[in-house]
């Protein structure tokens, strides 16, 4: 008989994929490891992990829970750890990057949120068309002022341009989503493609070249070298004062600094941002009062379907880690 594949779960996501989990493995006898219990006993012999949102809980990658925080050091002191699946579409949380250097396949669910992130985005972007800022403010203080007369009439949507940068499952959603709305969209992608989908493909080497025409620049983007701090301040000087950003990708991808100058300066007409540099974002940052800014707490994805969504990837994944097959959204 071979080898029991002992796996890390938490109790409640082995309540739900129990079965699942055992079918999934097929002739391979599998042994669940309580998260719970394993960090209590520091657990050494541990070849694969699933990692689910109720694990994570309100961690965010600069604070992570304590709980999230020592599951982390049980992954990385389990020197025969092999595999790991996590609920999140990015990798980039430090434990994942240092278990993905060190040779451990890093599975994620990329695409179980993808229609839940577009559609936030997409509201992010109607909201600001429709100076529902504005509006939410007037509500505020029982004022009727229609939005009439010079700075105030919002602009027709169909036949704007929008920037997309990202070509993922977020990215080609949205594109679906804006280009049904008349909205003219090019995305902006590592490797050169034709045209697909109504949507224009470029490079981020020919990114400069659509930056002067573009209303709305949206990052959807993973975090990589080249995405860093992508949206500086001469990228940001590049775009007409028209334009809003929105960002749904990371935080991290956005020079904050660059970006508030030019908000308060007026060169930006506006932005929704779900992401920031640092998470929580400071009680103190600027773009907490910034009228034309709307900040939401990193919840683009959240919906009660994902973890049912993340569940199914992670059972595939597990069948075929059994069957010694190819795994899925495998970080390379």
């Amino acid at each position: 008989m071979s080898e029991p594949l002992r796996l890390l779960m938490s109790e409640a996501a082995w309540d739900r994929w129990a079965d699942r989990a055992q079918q999934a493995c097929g002739n391979r006898p599998l042994q669940w490891v309580r998260l719970e219990e394993a960090v209590r006993t520091q657990r050494r012999d541990l070849e694969a992990a699933f990692i689910s949102r109720d694990v994570t809980g309100r961690s965010t990658k600069h604070q992570p829970e304590p709980a999230l925080q020592a599951c982390h050091e049980l992954l990385l002191a389990n020197g025969h750890l092999r595999w790991v699946h996590i609920h999140s579409a990015g990798a980039d949380r430090p434990a994942y990057v240092q278990l993905h250097q060190r040779g451990v396949a890093v599975t994620t669910s990329s695409g179980a949120n993808a229609q839940v992130v577009a559609a936030t985005a997409l509201a992010g972007i109607l909201a600001l068309a429709r100076r529902f800022p504005m509006l939410w403010a007037q509500q505020q203080r029982r004022e009727w002022n229609p939005l009439l007369g010079p700075g105030r009439m919002p602009r027709d949507l169909p036949g704007q341009s929008v920037t997309l940068l990202g070509w993922g499952p977020i990215g080609q959603t949205l594109a679906r989503l804006l280009t049904g709305l008349g909205l003219q969209v090019t995305a902006i992608r590592t490797k050169a493609a034709a045209d697909a989908q109504g949507v224009r493909m470029r490079t981020y080497g020919e990114l400069s070249e659509v930056l002067p025409q573009t209303d709305w620049l949206v990052l959807a983007c993973p975090l990589t070298p080249q995405t860093r701090q992508l949206v500086n301040a001469p990228l940001l000087a590049a775009l007409p004062n028209r334009a809003h950003l929105v960002n749904v990708s990371r935080g991290e991808v956005v020079d904050e600094a660059a970006l508030i100058q030019a908000l308060q300066g007026g060169h930006l007409a506006g932005a929704f941002l779900d992401v920031f540099a640092h998470e929580p974002l400071a009680a103190d940052s600027p773009l907490w009062s910034l009228p034309q800014v709307i900040v939401t707490p990193h919840g683009a994805g959240h919906s009660d379907g994902n973890e049912q969504r993340v569940g199914e990837m992670f059972i595939d994944n597990l069948r075929r880690w059994c069957a010694g097959q190819d795994l899925l959204n495998r970080v390379s």
